[in-house]
């Protein structure tokens, strides 16, 4: 009796890992994609993986499919690991078995494990290769994305939830990674979208590619749907593993720290030539981050590809993760318009929701005007900023480096937004608008009536920026804290987050969710 039952069980479990069979198998690696363990081989510590539900099948009522094969894990193998010796839940889809659709059995499995996840506090991370609702289960598999769903915003806000397009994600199935922390997608590989080619061509008459629709650089690029863009499925994992390496693993747990490092950069190169005092000269603020946080940290860019005139990513500063939140002058200026806008507040609301510092560099010269960014919602986008940085508790700290104009300065951390610190560059312009533009409206009626025009506007230019574009009037009225040296600045940072390093710890546990923005 032993011997059979126990042989019963091997069998199972070796038919299990087999997914869908050799040829089955083989088809996945031409079509340049790996199989659901290779997968999850890469992304756990070796020999982590532990496995639940492995044999659980579909009802034999549910679909003539059942009758003519067995399918152990319906598809999809759940289960928990380790990532550099933290515990991570894990769900990956296995596309060689039924396409990897859902079923009952198989959205009853990730279910189980997202529960499992929240209650142990501990990250969850979903790999997602799924031609989407088993049809001949109808209904029954559409509501199994509801209580998928349902548990992804139980879990917003108090465990990190990651998700990795590596194939078809398409219809209603989209919008469990939507409701994720992060998406990560590859480069054809990934596709996802609300409607294929076939539909949209029935509704509109025109015929988009697959790419066009959902593909990897798009979602990257275009729509922001996707955080991270990989060229191969062995970077995309690798870079989930180093994204965790930010995170605590829940909103009551600590923010990771390192071992404290020196500067990273070029540190014989002075701020003064990376940033011009000239306001019209562009310059990348990567190599002004670099000069700030630790070497051997670079930053972990979010929606790296996605509305380029801001940055946000992860860091580390003396040791401490830090979210870093800045203006990139060599894309708009620096300007916010509505895609920047949810970039920004998102990534704040995250740091926010798992008790991560924020670091704000300012170069901004104001919202972007015109009529499309007012057609689009500006307003609407942009208080997504105001209310972020409002409702934020974490510890936050500015430095404005140059420009800090109108509203996009209040939106950028100010002082009012409830900033905890606030520095300024010596070069800082703080004011409604620059001195150009202010001589051209207040000046309006002077100007016309000049015998110079110009040789005019340059002397009111010079006299409007001797008496607002200068740090000194925003110190003396307690806008910012401190005019500092650009080569203080760092130290300033460490002084200021080790100050305010108690105050919103993992104590304080849940505060809110991640709603996408």
């Amino acid at each position: 009796m032993w011997n059979d039952r126990i042989e019963q069980v091997k069998e199972k479990r070796l038919r299990h890992l087999e997914g869908g069979g050799d040829a089955k198998i083989a088809q996945q690696h031409k079509n340049g994609k790996l199989t659901a363990l290779e997968r999850i081989n890469l992304l756990l510590d070796e020999g982590s993986f532990i496995e639940i539900g492995a044999m659980r099948e579909p009802a034999p009522s549910q679909g003539d499919v059942r009758k003519s094969q067995s399918l152990p894990g319906d598809g999809v193998y759940t289960g928990w690991g380790t990532i550099d010796g933290r515990k991570v839940c894990v769900a990956a889809e296995d596309f060689t078995v039924v396409g990897g659709t859902l079923g009952v059995a198989h959205a009853k499995k990730i279910v189980h494990l997202q529960d499992l996840a929240l209650e142990m506090k501990v990250p969850i991370i979903f790999l997602n290769d799924s031609g989407g609702a088993r049809i001949e289960e109808g209904i029954n598999s559409l509501s199994g994305y509801g209580e998928i769903f349902q548990r992804h915003v139980r879990s917003s806000g108090v465990i990190p939830q990651i998700c990795a397009i590596l194939g078809p994600c398409c219809g209603g199935a989209s919008y469990s990674p939507a409701l994720c922390d992060f998406i990560f997608v590859v480069k054809d590989i990934s596709r996802m979208f609300i409607t294929g080619p076939d539909v949209v061509e029935a509704v509109l008459g025109s015929r988009p590619t697959f790419d066009e629709l959902g593909g990897a650089s798009m979602h990257s690029r275009t729509s922001g749907v996707a955080t991270s863009l990989y060229d191969d499925e062995e970077s995309c994992l690798a870079g989930i593993r180093t994204l965790l390496s930010f995170l605590p693993s829940s909103c009551s747990a600590p923010v990771p720290k390192r071992a404290p490092a020196p500067a990273g950069g070029e540190g014989d190169v002075p701020f003064e030539t990376i940033v011009p005092d000239n306001g019209r000269k562009a310059y990348d603020m990567h190599l002004v981050i670099e000069r700030l946080m630790d070497s051997g940290a670079p930053l972990y860019e979010i929606q790296k590809n996605f509305a380029a005139n801001v940055i946000t990513g992860f860091s580390y500063l003396n040791g401490r993760v830090t979210g870093v939140v800045a203006n990139q002058p060599l894309w708009l200026g620096g300007s916010l318009d509505c895609d920047a806008s949810d970039k920004i507040a998102r990534f704040v609301r995250f740091c926010d929701c798992f008790h991560i510092p924020l670091l704000t560099l300012v170069d901004v010269p104001a919202f972007l005007p015109g009529k499309d960014q007012e057609q689009k919602g500006i307003i609407r986008h942009g208080a997504k900023i105001l209310y972020a940085y409002s409702e934020a508790t974490v510890p936050k700290i500015s430095v404005i480096l140059r420009k800090a104009y109108g509203g996009a300065y209040i939106a950028m951390n100010s002082k009012t937004m409830s900033a905890d610190l606030v520095y300024a560059w010596p070069i800082a312009e703080i004011a409604v608008m620059g001195a150009s533009g202010a001589v051209k409206v207040l000046y309006k009626k002077q100007l016309a009536a000049s015998a110079d025009p110009e040789g005019e506007a340059k002397r009111l230019e010079k006299e409007y920026e001797d008496s607002f574009l200068n740090p000194e009037t925003a110190e003396k009225q307690g806008f910012i804290d401190e005019i500092i040296l650009p080569e203080e600045t760092r130290d300033r940072l460490i002084a200021g987050f080790d100050l305010l390093a108690n105050r919103d710890g993992a104590d304080a546990g849940w505060k809110h969710g991640n709603i996408p923005l």
